[in-house]
């Protein structure tokens, strides 16, 4: 036990040796970039001309590709590349081993031990878990393999009675080999090392070797870092030598710095259409084509019209936009046939029906277009003007009725007048007709104006009673109130006494 307490004293040094080449036949099938190429002759480059899609240009370095977004799918871009380094910083948490642990100063232990107490508790557990910070350095000579060294520090404290007392500071130093798939920018990997695990603080100082192995993933963030997560298990010696090993677990996260890489490089720009876009704004970089997206003319819904020109591109249409047809005015003719498309219209062109002469009258319907209607209540709706002629008989004032002295009795011998009256309205039914009864002034004026009201009312009656339509006649007694005559002379009042016909106008 004494001895192997005293060889436990001397620092245990361990230095990870690094795979200095590999078979022939596998860094022959190994790109510079580090990518596993296919085994065979290299076919050489084609040749790339205007008239057809490109082929395949000779491999790049992978951080050429980890800048440009063209090149291939994101997982492919910015992957392991051969002969780099990698500086990095990590924080974990470190796994203590519990009341296993080995970590302690021997002699102070072996002190107790000759005292008589096996159990004197120099000796105390480690808190369960401490937090853990470190840094690595890492070479990688091929894109797949490579070594690191790291060194990192996990203060804690010592655990008596179930409380934390003093304070203690792990440490470790260690090296690694570590193997990574270089195919994709996340990249998991696998390693093992070894290296010194020590203590120093409440329970002294002690270096114990140790073993570790495990794994993780990194991702390659861009051309110049990357990120890192590690679940290592490290193993050392339990306590009491012949107890055996005890495990040690930590977990990393970490961020690295890549150096030694390829600087990024674009591919030369290229036109590979030939139509002076580059191949990188250009919407369709095997066709030729023009601006604005290096495209070719097209004719998206078949119409004819080219895209360029058609102010409908999505639709199929007619001359001379490209757009569908269309009725603006929505009286059912189309714009293109339509010679008024702004305006409701009727056949044959579908413009509005003129009024030539202005009357209110349609040219369709207005029998004289050029010539407006004369507004008299004679055919007011043929758009012509009127020959009053024919209906002077019913017009202004009415020689020839007669009536009973101060009364509305109409005289036998008015009839012929009358007679003629009716004829001429029966004729002409559009004309609509006022009577209108007048007297002079002899007499009062209440007994005048009903007196000449009663007369045209007897004149209606007749009319009505041979046939005129009573709709088309109204009376009016003015009494003496509109004279044609002096009502000084007899003569005047004769003509004072009187039946009038006035036309209403519709």
């Amino acid at each position: 036990m004494t001895h192997a307490l005293v060889s436990r004293r001397s620092p245990g040094l361990f230095v990870a040796a690094l795979l200095a080449a590999l078979p022939a036949s596998a860094l022959a099938r190994t790109s510079p970039s580090g990518q596993v190429e296919p085994e065979g002759p290299t076919p050489a480059p084609a040749t790339v001309t205007t008239s057809a899609p490109p082929t395949a240009a000779p491999a790049e370095t992978a951080g050429a590709r980890c800048q440009d977004a063209r090149e291939g799918p994101w997982v492919r871009r910015c992957r392991p590349e051969r002969n780099t380094f990698e500086l990095g910083a990590f924080a974990g948490v470190f796994f203590t081993g519990g009341g296993a642990h080995e970590l302690f100063d021997p002699r102070r232990q072996l002190a107790s031990l000759q005292d008589g107490d096996p159990d004197s508790m120099f000796f105390q557990p480690y808190r369960a878990a401490a937090p853990q910070f470190g840094g690595r350095v890492g070479f990688y000579p091929l894109a797949f393999l490579g070594g690191e060294v790291e060194a990192a520090v996990m203060p804690t404290r010592i655990v008596i009675d179930g409380e934390p007392r003093d304070r203690a500071i792990l440490f470790n130093f260690r090296g690694n080999l570590i193997a990574q798939l270089p195919f994709w920018r996340v990249a998991p990997f696998a390693l093992v090392g070894g290296g010194g695990l020590g203590t120093t603080g409440a329970l002294g100082h002690d270096i114990d070797q140790s073993v570790h192995f495990g794994g993780g993933v990194k991702v390659f963030l861009s051309h110049r870092a990357l990120l890192r997560l590690d679940v290592r298990d490290v193993v050392a010696a339990r306590r009491r030598v012949d107890a055996g090993a005890v495990s040690y677990p930590e977990l990393q996260l970490g961020v690295s710095a890549l150096l030694g890489r390829n600087s990024p490089a674009r591919r030369p720009e290229k036109d590979s259409d030939g139509d002076g876009f580059l191949d990188r704004a250009d919407a369709c970089p095997f066709e030729p084509g023009i601006a604005p997206d290096g495209c070719p003319e097209r004719d998206r819904d078949g119409d004819g019209f080219l895209d360029s020109r058609d102010v409908c591109p999505d639709v199929p249409g007619v001359a001379p936009d490209g757009c569908p047809e269309r009725d603006r005015d929505g009286d059912g003719f189309w714009d293109s046939q339509d010679d008024c498309p702004d305006v409701p219209g009727v056949a044959p062109r579908g413009c509005p029906i003129p009024d030539s002469d202005g009357d209110g009258i349609l040219d369709d319907v207005d029998q004289c277009v050029r010539e407006p209607e004369t507004r008299n209540g004679l055919a007011d709706d043929d758009g012509c003007p009127d020959d009053l002629d024919p209906v002077r008989p019913v017009i202004g004032v009415i020689r020839g009725i007669y009536f009973d002295l101060d009364k509305d009795t109409i005289k036998p011998r008015s009839r012929p007048v009358l007679d003629r009256a009716v004829r001429v309205l029966r004729e002409h039914t559009s004309l609509k007709i006022e009577i209108s009864g007048h007297t002079d002034s002899t007499g009062g004026l209440a007994h005048n104006r009903d007196l000449s009201r009663r007369r045209a009312e007897s004149v209606r009656r007749y009319l009505v009673d041979h046939g005129v339509d009573a709709a088309r006649l109204t009376t009016r007694g003015a009494g003496p109130d509109e004279p044609l005559d002096t009502n000084r002379t007899a003569a005047g009042r004769a003509k004072n006494r009187r039946i009038e016909f006035m036309i209403l106008v519709q």
